[in-house]
């Protein structure tokens, strides 16, 4: 049977050294090891610095006292265990696509660890919608978006920064599991599967989220969202599953997942006709 094979973290100046090299276009890059939360930090220094031009950003942490996950959920996280860093970008876009980067964010990273593994195991990496990426259909990293005036938003009324905060489990799966009353995943199961991914150090996950988000939103923001529908598809977990729309403990809608639009919402079809469903929690229902 494979064994897990997982590397320590490297120490906070560490990171920051390996990560400038591997990422020379972007402007700031810090590691710390403990912070509040990496994605408040970032809109802190947005609102704030003096250099709001010069993205993007890149901030990690050990350990976060304060992380939140989507709908204000704590992020649970033990230093060593997990993996967790946020980046800030310019965004010149229309207010309407905003909530797409949401997935967008998700849709990347997903392909992105993708990329780290040998061909036939990539597609037990899938994302949830709207931005869980999944291993084996259990939870392995959440992903966080936040939006925010640019600086220059009155010259430029369509220029935001965007935060995209991850969280990826590198150990703890099996107490995780325990503590949340549902399936979680770690980087730990799929090394001990994939001889790529036991060979990636953790500044190279970094790297390779850190690029495929700035890829990305470059692409959104020259060429359009056309094509994210069909990216989506390629990586998408929910397709052709029964599901529950649930919000505040009420299903909004039951029916089958068909994709996304071009806005990024799920669609789902219901005994009344496909429905568009921009906000809510997926749950998957069992067939007999």
């Amino acid at each position: 049977m494979p064994t897990s094979s997982i590397a320590p973290l490297l120490t906070p100046p560490q990171m920051m050294a390996e990560l400038r090299a591997a990422l020379p276009h972007f402007k700031q890059i810090e590691w710390f090891e403990r912070t509040s939360s990496t994605n408040a930090d970032l809109l802190t220094k947005t609102r704030t610095s003096e250099f709001r031009l010069a993205r993007p950003w890149l901030l990690g942490s050990h350990l976060q006292v304060n992380g939140r996950g989507r709908a204000g959920r704590t992020w649970q996280n033990r230093a060593g265990a997990n993996l967790m860093f946020s980046c800030a970008f310019d965004a010149f876009l229309p207010p309407r696509q905003l909530p797409t980067l949401s997935p967008l964010a998700g849709v990347a990273a997903c392909e992105a660890l993708r990329r780290m593994l040998v061909p036939e195991h990539r597609s037990q990496l899938t994302m949830k919608w709207p931005n869980d990426v999944q291993w084996q259909f259990s939870k392995l990293a959440g992903v966080l978006v936040e939006v925010t005036r640019a600086g220059t938003s009155r010259l430029s009324l369509d220029h935001y920064v965007v935060i995209m905060g991850i969280g990826v489990n590198l150990d703890d799966a099996r107490a995780l599991s325990q503590s949340l009353n549902r399936q979680v995943a770690d980087w730990s199961e799929v090394t001990a599967q994939d001889s790529k991914a036991a060979d990636m150090s953790t500044p190279g996950i970094v790297a390779g989220i850190a690029r495929s988000w700035y890829s990305s939103l470059n692409d959104a923001i020259g060429q359009g969202f056309n094509d994210f529908p069909e990216r989506y598809a390629a990586v998408d977990a929910l397709a052709g599953q029964h599901i529950n729309v649930i919000d505040e403990s009420r299903i909004l809608h039951a029916g089958i997942a068909c994709g996304i639009n071009t806005l990024g919402q799920l669609l789902v079809r219901t005994a009344e006709g496909e429905t568009a469903v921009s906000v809510g929690e997926i749950s998957v229902r069992p067939q007999y």
